[in-house]
């Protein structure tokens, strides 16, 4: 029956909360009462912090393409932390640095669970509403993802479950708070199923290879846990999974052309030169298009990843062959220079078979610093590290675009890696940003850029603590049939079911990137990875230091010469002066760039230490406080019957009596000074209205 103006009251039946504890805090899920449209829907609280979460699949697949569509967003709001964006328009533009990795993160465990062969498009959205910043919203949202996904008709083999560990005093801690993040020597994340580990993200303080080992099998401990909890909402309110319309190669077709052509593309493949391998793979994909005419480009590209596929793991698991001719545990031929580009502040060349980079260290001041405007505590950051991959780095035509995901995230990998060893602001008061550019790639470039970083920051006398190198590890499993590869190249990689990258110094591990391919690893997978990973290191690092064994001594000629001081907060407004007057005055004279914190800290920099000086003492002058007995060369200001005034320090004047101006009696100020004129004087006393005595006799006197 219709209502004529009004309603019935909406009583959200489906509604329900569900709770647990997560690493000791209160975790709950409610369900039935928002965003009744997607293909499921959570509401997480942890803590105080609230995460949207949403999936949502397309009716079909979408044309054309021959991978799984699925794209994960992770949105940082900033009301959620009670703040008004930083940006011209007021609102929330393109996500983040750090809500992109976060994305990624998410994205990394969850993708190998989808069903390969499906191309409906997939977008999962987590949204950050609440925060509350001793409980992470990235893990909300992970685990978010995963129940909504484990609760939707969309087909997936999760679910998953997160965790953040800390190691705080030694002792490990699950998903830590603010203040322990401060403080802690790891930030792990891990991602799991109920067995087998699926990603791992880690930034340490020279963690060794147990404790790394003990904080992730402490975190799938937690991790099983949330899982059990997703899986008891899925049997009472998950959904009967679709059936998706199976998009690709018609199999019968395909394994009649690898009979056909398996000799043909394994001829093609034994060579350690990419672009020779992929010269000699031209002509038969022509002649398997002549002969299947019926394949669409699509269908092509296909084949030709699987031939490659099923070329490198056979040679790998029946015969221990890689595809360049390498021993599993055989590191590329390799290369290290600095010094390569002359007017940079410092430059590295790091060299591993066909993967070159080459990265710039850039100093500046405090001014310097990238601005953040997103939902951490942090709002300036001083050493940045930026990653370019062109195409011409892997022989393509694509025109220049702004950076990518993948771009992103292979920067963030870098410079987690160095970070533990960057000198503080303290020690090194500058802003130090990287610029690593792929000039070639086949595989691992990332911790290429890792290696070549480490040479520019020496080269360009940064004292960093130690140096840091970094190696990529690869796996391929069947069955109970393993080969665990060291420095994986692009083919290893792209047919490999794992993806292990791990940096670090001689004495432990400074970041970890760990993606799998398959339904996860083992923990005896893991720790043999890890010790053969920790050789790779130590050789790679080995070869690094022939080039240079520490940094520079001094900063190179161009480099900015930044020296810091220390004034009295209460000086800062003399130093400063009226509208900028003095500290415009003394950088115009003096050519140096002057940067004042609120403690009082300046930071003075220049191109030559000249400059600098000459802006230090133009401070000192200014913020010095007078001392009894001392003498000074002061000007005169004023002439009075009994005196002259005399300005002996910049903005302090005081009083030399007529009694006072000379050895021998004075009839008139005048006949000894006069305004403009400079003398010697010497503060006699300070009185207690403040008021500055000067006595050019005792300075004569003196002389």
């Amino acid at each position: 029956m219709a209502i004529e103006f009004g309603s019935r009251k909406e009583t959200f039946d489906n509604f329900k909360v569900y709770e647990t504890m997560l690493a000791g805090r209160p975790f709950k899920v409610e369900m039935g009462k928002m965003c009744g449209l997607s293909n499921a829907s959570a509401l997480i609280r942890y803590g105080e912090t609230c995460v949207m979460c949403n999936v949502v699949m397309s009716p079909k697949p979408r044309e054309g393409v021959d991978f799984f569509p699925l794209n994960v967003e992770y949105e940082e709001k900033l009301y959620a932390a009670g703040r008004i964006p930083g940006s011209f328009m007021r609102r929330e533009g393109r996500p983040g640095e750090r809500a992109i990795l976060t994305s990624r993160v998410v994205d990394r465990p969850m993708r190998p669970l989808f069903p390969k062969e499906m191309r409906n498009d997939v977008c999962i959205t987590m949204t950050v509403m609440s925060l509350d910043p001793d409980c992470s919203p990235e893990i909300a949202g992970m685990i978010g993802a995963s129940l909504v996904t484990a609760v939707s008709d969309i087909p997936w083999n999760g679910p998953i479950g997160g965790v953040q560990v800390g190691l705080v005093d030694g002792e490990i801690v699950l998903n830590p708070t603010q203040e322990q993040r401060k403080v802690s020597d790891l930030a792990l994340t891990v991602a799991a199923t109920m067995d087998k580990i699926v990603m791992i993200e880690a930034g340490a303080n020279e963690v060794d290879e147990d404790t790394m080992l003990t904080a992730i099998k402490t975190a799938h401990v937690e991790i099983k846990k949330i899982i059990e909890f997703i899986n008891k909402i899925v049997a009472e309110r998950g959904k009967p999974k679709i059936d998706f319309q199976v998009v690709g190669l018609d199999m019968d077709v395909f394994h009649a052309i690898q009979n056909k052509y398996l000799d043909d593309f394994k001829a093609a493949m034994d060579t350690d030169d990419k672009n020779v391998r992929d010269a000699a793979l031209l002509p038969i994909m022509d002649k398997i298009a002549e002969e299947y005419p019926d394949l669409s480009a699509a269908d092509l590209d296909l084949v030709s990843y699987k031939m490659q596929k099923f070329v490198v793991r056979r040679w790998l698991l029946d015969e221990g062959k890689r595809v360049d001719g390498r021993g599993i545990n055989e590191i590329r031929p390799l290369a290290a220079e600095v010094g390569i580009l002359p007017r940079v502040h410092g430059s590295g060349m790091f060299t591993r078979g066909q993967t070159q980079v080459l990265t710039t260290c850039t100093l500046g001041g405090t001014k310097d610093n990238q601005l953040m405007d997103d939902l951490t505590d942090e709002q300036t950051k001083r050493y940045i590290h930026h990653y370019n991959f062109p195409p011409y780095s892997v022989g393509e035509t694509k025109p220049l675009r702004s950076p990518g995901r993948r771009e992103i995230g292979h920067g963030a990998l870098a410079e987690r890696a160095l970070l533990p060893v960057i000198p503080s602001e303290e020690e090194f008061p500058y802003t130090i940003r990287l610029v690593s550019e792929v000039l070639e790639s086949n595989g691992s470039s990332s911790m290429a850029s890792t290696c070549a970083s480490t040479l520019s920051l020496m080269d360009a006398g940064v004292p960093i603590k130690a140096p840091v190198s970094g190696v990529a590890m690869g796996l391929v499993k069947e069955g109970d049939d393993i080969t665990i590869l060291t420095d994986i190249q692009g083919l290893e990689d792209a047919n490999g079911d794992m993806d292990f990258k791990v940096a670090g110094t001689e004495k432990g591990i400074t970041a970890i990137q760990m993606d799998i391919k398959i339904d996860g690893i083992n923990r005896q997978i893991f720790e043999q990875a890890l010790e053969q990973a920790r050789k790779g290191r130590a050789y790679i690092l080995g070869k690094m230091l022939e080039c240079i064994p520490a940094p520079r001594p001094s900063l190179k000629e161009h480099a900015p010469k930044i020296t810091t001081l220390k004034i009295n907060p209460d000086k800062i407004k003399d130093v400063i002066g009226p509208g900028g007057k003095v500290i415009k005055k003394i950088t115009e004279e003096s050519g140096a760039k002057i940067d004042i914190e609120e403690d009082g800290t300046v930071y003075v920099a220049a191109a030559d230490q000249a400059s600098a000086n000459k802006a230090i003492e133009a401070i000192n002058a200014i913020t010095a406080e007078p001392e009894i007995g001392k003498i000074y060369t002061g000007k005169v200001t004023r002439l009075m019957n009994f005196g002259a005034f005399v300005e002996f320090m910049p903005g302090r004047e005081g009083l030399v009596h007529i009694s006072q101006l000379a050895k021998e009696r004075v009839e008139k100020v005048e006949d000894v000074v006069n305004v403009g004129d400079e003398i010697v004087v010497k503060l006699v006393e300070i009185d207690a209205k403040g008021r500055m005595n000067l006595s050019r006799k005792a300075a004569l006197q003196s002389h």
